[in-house]
């Protein structure tokens, strides 16, 4: 073998081994790159069991948008564990806390469960926990918005209602003022001017009233309540408006029967229902109302055969304010915060408030109280007897506004 051979051979050689060093050096530098990437991907002790205890929403996301870690809260927004983030915007939040090393926060969007679900305000924070891993927490804000919205409504209804009343006192006044010489003017305006201050303090009272029921999470004073004189109270009441309306009160149902709470507050708020089938019947109708025992609940029951709610007004009807028929309130003198302090009235008591209504055949209202057994008036030797004719008295029925509500077609 010459000398050009021996070269050639010993390039191979070194070829094969320098390829060889090659390959081992190439292996060793992906084998760092993947324990990096383990290393880096690795979600931090305790970080799960923290998720799992939280009742927000948050997820950890990885570099590439996939969900490695979440808590309960995250898997109605589509984030459970092994998801690609499906939010544009959520993802954008991650790529900018990546970027910037901080913590972003921003408001957004986000759909919770499947369509039709409306979607949800939510206020997200991006923070970066490790090279590749991005810590999202998600708090529902949609309810805390709504809340601070209708403060706001509230705020200016009030302020928009009020200047009514006192703008017309106002120029009544000074009407009074200039008619001074014609005593039949000055009788004009003087009556109207008093029907103007009553409607002012009706709604400064209802203000109050409804403040006041928002205000406090239970009843500050209560005591059992017999539902027959809640309902009689009621209905005394607005005799004098039913009569001059030419409108029929109707009273039947169950006797007997009890409930826990503010007797004025609940008497105020049956009276409400009242006053306003009234205010929407026509001269020579039937206003009804009922008690029903509905398996350990009472039922109050005021039916009227007025024009009825549109369907798309019905879930509206109980907000402060807002009327469904603007003319005709303005006409009957009212606030638009009757059945809103029916509402909260009835809430505050562990109860509801339904409707049932239909475009020109009336209106149905129902409170559903809690029901309470009787309580001891007899003394205690003649408690059982006085418990067992009560609930004798109760399984009494007579012709209600809530059976009339039912053969229309409430539930």
């Amino acid at each position: 073998m010459d000398t050009t051979q021996l070269a050639l051979l010993a390039l191979f050689v070194g070829v094969i081994i320098g390829g060889f060093v090659v390959a081992v050096v190439f292996a060793a530098l992906r084998m760092r790159d993947r324990m990096r990437h383990v290393t880096s991907s690795a979600i931090p002790d305790g970080v799960s069991a923290v998720l799992h205890a939280m009742d927000n929403a948050a997820v950890v996301v990885d570099a590439s948008g996939t969900v490695v870690a979440a808590s309960v809260g995250a898997v109605p927004f589509g984030l459970g564990e092994g998801t690609v983030v499906p939010s544009e915007e959520l993802r954008d939040i991650v790529r900018r806390a990546r970027e910037s090393e901080a913590a972003i926060t921003e408001t957004l969007r986000l759909r919770r469960g499947a369509p039709p679900a409306e979607p949800r305000l939510v206020a997200a924070r991006a923070s970066v926990i490790s090279p590749r891993l991005t810590l999202v927490v998600m708090r529902d804000i949609t309810e805390r918005e709504r809340v601070e919205q209708m403060r706001r409504d509230f705020v200016a209804n009030t302020s928009h209602e009020l200047k009514t009343p006192v703008g017309a006192v106002t120029l009544l006044a000074e009407a009074i003022e200039s008619a001074a010489d014609d005593p039949e003017q000055v009788r004009v305006f003087a009556s109207r001017l008093t029907a103007e201050a009553s409607r002012l303090g009706l709604l400064t009272s209802r203000i109050m009233n409804l403040s006041r029921l928002q205000a406090a999470d239970e009843l500050i004073e209560t005591r059992d309540v017999a539902v027959d004189g809640i309902v009689t109270a009621a209905i005394e009441a607005h005799v004098v408006q039913a009569a001059s309306a030419g409108v029929e009160l109707a009273r039947g149902g169950c006797k007997g029967l009890w409930v826990r709470g503010d007797a004025q507050i609940l008497i105020e708020a049956v009276g409400n229902l009242i006053a306003n089938a009234i205010a929407y019947s026509p001269r020579g109708a039937t206003v009804g109302v009922g008690v029903k025992d509905a398996d350990g609940v009472v039922e109050i029951a005021v039916t009227d055969h007025g024009a009825g709610i549109a369907e798309g007004e019905q879930d509206r009807i109980f907000e402060r304010f807002y009327r469904a028929d603007q003319a005709r309130s303005r006409r009957t003198g009212g606030t638009g915060l009757g059945l809103s302090i029916v509402k909260h009235a009835v809430q505050r008591h562990g109860g509801e408030v339904r409707l049932w209504s239909r475009p020109g055949r009336g209106s149905t209202f129902t409170i559903r109280l809690p029901l309470i057994e009787p309580p001891d008036v007899e003394g205690p030797r003649k408690g059982r007897k006085g418990k067992k004719k009560a609930e004798k008295t109760r399984k009494t029925h007579t012709p209600t506004a809530a059976t009339i509500a039912t053969t229309n077609g409430e539930s």
